[in-house]
């Protein structure tokens, strides 16, 4: 059985990691915050002193990082993990990242005689403790299909999306577009409530309405925006304004207007402005209210309910 490392254990790493262990993998691991990686290391976890002795020891290495400039260090920098990689090994970025990176990262490796696969995920912390997250992978595929046992260790949505930087594409876009709906969701709800439709009647309507059957509704709105409540953050908004900005520079870089998705950057920035970095991404939807001059709160709906028709969160890591 191939020895996994795995770099970088916060909210979305921590889970992966530890279901890819409960799987029956060798791992090795790393993290800035040593405290974090306790609970693998008492799982039979070996400890390594870089990104660079992680890759030197693995079969499979995997990186969980917030972004292009943590990715671009781990893999670069000093100790890093090209410095230590063997020939035949494979390097896998679990990360939202910025696909045109990946791509230039990817020769460094062949050089080296070892394989490249971008790999970033979507679920939420909850979906990398549980192990229901969508893997949206990049690369060469025979080496997805060498290495798909252990991606179905910690995702029961794997997927392959064509060539190296395609699985971050694809995350970018799936990101952009449920930031887009949402904010259309908010100004559709705060029109309907100041029209004098009860917040309940609008929301039902949308959920058993061809939205709802489209899935684009979903119960991360129902706890935060009905209640009023966008703390713990399932998916905080700085991230979220990360992950709309790669995906305007994407558009920017091919030529592609998005009109749409460059508001809803603008919106993310103007809430991180009020210092609402680390809130939940919806928190988004105070703005409208505040500009609307309603408030929608409706905090005996439902959430497992109103869910029904809902499989994830739409923006969710």
């Amino acid at each position: 059985m191939e020895t996994v490392g795995f770099i970088g254990l916060g909210n979305m790493g921590g889970g992966m990691s530890a279901n890819i262990q409960r799987a029956g993998y060798p791992m090795v691991v790393f993290d800035l915050r040593e405290e974090v990686t306790k609970p693998l290391l008492e799982g039979g976890a070996r400890l390594a002193n870089s990104p660079a002795q992680v890759a030197e020891l693995s079969d499979v290495t995997f990186s969980s990082l917030p972004g292009p400039k943590e990715v671009e260090s781990v893999v670069l920098g000093d100790e890093g993990v090209l410095e230590g990689i063997r020939p035949g090994s494979i390097y896998i970025d679990l990360s939202s990242s910025r696909p045109t990176l990946i791509r230039e990262l990817e020769p460094k490796f062949r050089q080296k005689g070892c394989y490249v696969l971008d790999a970033p995920v979507s679920g939420g912390k909850s979906g990398a403790d549980s192990g229901n997250l969508a893997v949206m992978v990049g690369g060469d595929r025979e080496i997805f299909e060498k290495v798909k046992p252990i991606l179905d260790a910690f995702g029961d949505k794997v997927f392959y999306a064509g060539a190296i930087g395609a699985g971050s594409i694809c995350k970018l876009v799936h990101n952009m577009i449920g930031h887009s709906v949402r904010q259309a969701i908010a100004e559709g709800l705060t029109l309907g409530v100041k029209a004098g439709v009860e917040p309940e009647a609008v929301w039902e309507c949308m959920r058993r309405g061809s939205l709802g059957r489209m899935r684009i509704l979903h119960e991360g709105l129902v706890r935060t925006m009905f209640r009023g409540t966008f703390e713990p953050a399932s998916f905080a908004l700085n991230l979220a304004y990360k992950d709309i900005s790669l995906a305007t520079e994407l558009a920017k870089e091919y030529n592609v207007p998005m009109p749409m998705t460059t508001l809803a950057e603008q919106i993310t920035l103007q809430a991180m402005n009020r210092g609402w970095q680390d809130r939940d991404s919806s928190v988004t939807v105070l703005l409208q209210e505040e500009q609307a001059g309603v408030e929608i709160r409706a905090p005996h709906i439902d959430p497992v309910k109103s869910g029904k028709f809902i499989t994830t969160h739409p923006d969710a890591e």
